[in-house]
């Protein structure tokens, strides 16, 4: 089972810019650190938030890609080769992506100067979280270590139940089933 997620967020702003040699940069958050997701899930609701240094080790090891809208094939930009920055601050998980002078980059540039597309998305694989089961049964998974893959742009920055349940991965599903499991083995020793 493919466990890639994919988040998307509203931004306040996808900031633009054109610097003096010409290149064209756009920045703003991918994720901002500790804001709770919108409601998640199919199989049990929750909400979601990363916390601070969530990607530390992933920005050092790993190679990122920018896309377009989760395509694999529309990159616009990578950390290996410099054209696309990502750092954590105390706000989040920073981009600034220097748009190639392509189709592809000057579509997404137009797009996202006219307003077109204002959102930003991630994929990502969890590697560790902490589980909260408040009273109100809408469980709180905060994510303290993942691999960031990518970062995107979209047109629909949200959180919609009908798209989170077509990705196939559901975490609290696998929580629950792991949970479920825990606690038959722990029932059979105690009834040895």
């Amino acid at each position: 089972m493919d466990k890639t997620e994919k988040r998307e967020i509203l931004t306040t702003k996808i900031e633009l810019r054109e610097e003096d040699d010409g290149k064209r940069i756009i920045s703003g958050y991918a994720v901002k650190w500790e804001k709770k997701s919108q409601v998640l899930g199919y199989f049990r609701k929750f909400r979601e938030q990363f916390k601070k240094g969530a990607f530390t080790d992933s920005l050092e090891k790993d190679d990122q890609r920018f896309l377009w809208s989760h395509d694999t094939s529309k990159v616009l930009g990578r950390t290996k080769n410099g054209t696309l920055r990502l750092n954590e601050d105390e706000i989040g998980l920073r981009f600034e992506l220097e748009i190639p002078k392509t189709t592809l980059g000057n579509d997404t540039y137009e797009s996202i100067k006219r307003g077109d597309v204002d959102g930003v998305s991630f994929g990502f694989r969890m590697e560790s979280h902490e589980i909260e089961e408040p009273d109100d049964d809408l469980v709180l998974r905060t994510v303290t270590k993942a691999k960031l893959l990518e970062v995107s742009a979209v047109a629909f920055p949200a959180y919609p139940d009908s798209e989170v349940s077509a990705r196939g991965y559901d975490p609290m599903k696998q929580y629950v089933e792991e949970t479920q499991e825990l606690r038959s083995k722990i029932y059979i020793l105690n009834n040895l």
